[in-house]
């Protein structure tokens, strides 16, 4: 298990460290999670100044983060009474999100990766294939092979072989062991879905960054992908329609629910403000009163978070003239 740290010195300078990278013994239970995670807090001398825990979207985590979130109220008081203490991670929803789509091209998506699979077991047949891309004055590319589990991998390979549709009958014709080659209406399904997913790797890539803040990020990509998941629902294509269903069935479960702290986060971004949230959330959340509902609770609980840093800051200054 590694545990990052990410947060803001006294030069207003945004840092990350990793503080702990352990071995976390089998079955993973969120008990067992929760004891290494206090271990590392203490031994670092920070237990009371976690304010939010981002982590994956496995049921142990759940487990885990209810115990340490009960153990730090017995000690602290949690920004918002530890409503924005557990955070689901953004890029890991989204990747729930597109693998459930891919699956309705799930058959051509393996074709696809058996061909890339089988070209890169030999040095001669890449070679083979290089020089048909040169004979055809294609860019000089290589060939991607996704991790199946990291869905923006399977995007850059998909997008990438899309780039050599030319050359790969022309390599079945000198090597016929090779039948690794899409119909005609395969690539016009991969193409279509490529331009569906390109939106979701921008997001992906955006929300993923390390070296710049990205809390203030999320809810304007989260708009981003409502946005292309709604236009996309009335495609004229039957499997674009199909694959969007399930991605927002998917939007449905994890975003259904306003996410305080990506709206907090959005909010005291100049940029954005409380408009951002007036006009985004009738987009996001419907009917019209579910939208106006998350809205009053946005505004709720910036009054709160204000009083609260009041009341921090007061008894702060109080003690110093005491002293």
């Amino acid at each position: 298990m590694v545990v990052t740290a990410h947060f803001v010195d006294r030069d207003w300078k945004l840092q990350k460290r990793v503080l702990n990278f352990c071995n976390v013994p089998l079955p993973y239970s969120g008990i067992i999670i929760a004891d290494a995670l206090h271990k590392c807090f203490i031994d670092w001398g920070i237990e009371n100044k976690v304010s939010t825990i981002t982590v994956d979207n496995a049921k142990y985590n759940d487990t885990c983060l209810r115990i340490v979130k009960d153990s730090f109220a017995l000690k602290k008081k949690l920004p918002l009474d530890g409503k924005i203490f557990h955070v689901c991670c953004c890029a890991h929803i989204v990747n729930f999100l597109v693998q459930d789509g891919l699956g309705e091209i799930g058959d051509i998506v393996d074709g696809i990766r058996e061909g890339v699979k089988y070209l890169a077991a030999s040095e001669e047949r890449l070679n083979q294939f290089s020089e048909i891309t040169k004979q055809l004055e294609l860019p000089s590319k290589r060939l991607i092979l996704d991790c199946p589990t990291h869905w923006n991998s399977t995007y850059m390979m998909l997008s990438t072989v899309l780039e050599f549709k030319v050359v790969i009958p022309g390599y079945q014709e000198r090597d016929l062991g090779f039948v690794y080659v899409p119909s005609l209406e395969d690539w016009v399904k991969v193409e279509n879905v490529c331009q569906v997913l390109a939106i979701f790797n921008e997001v992906t890539n955006i929300i993923s960054g390390s070296v710049y803040p990205t809390s203030n990020l999320f809810l304007t990509e989260v708009w981003r992908m409502k946005e292309i998941l709604d236009a996309k629902s009335v495609d004229e294509n039957d499997y674009i329609r199909a694959m969007v269903l399930k991605m927002k069935k998917k939007f449905d479960k994890y975003w259904g629910e306003c996410n305080l702290l990506m709206a907090i986060g959005a909010v005291l971004d100049p940029r954005c403000k409380i408009m951002f949230i007036e006009f985004c959330f009738p987009e996001i959340y419907h009917p019209e009163v579910e939208a106006n509902k998350n809205i009053a609770m946005v505004r709720e609980a910036l009054y709160e978070l204000y009083y609260e840093y009041v009341s921090v800051y007061t008894s702060v200054n109080s003690e110093q003239l005491k002293i």
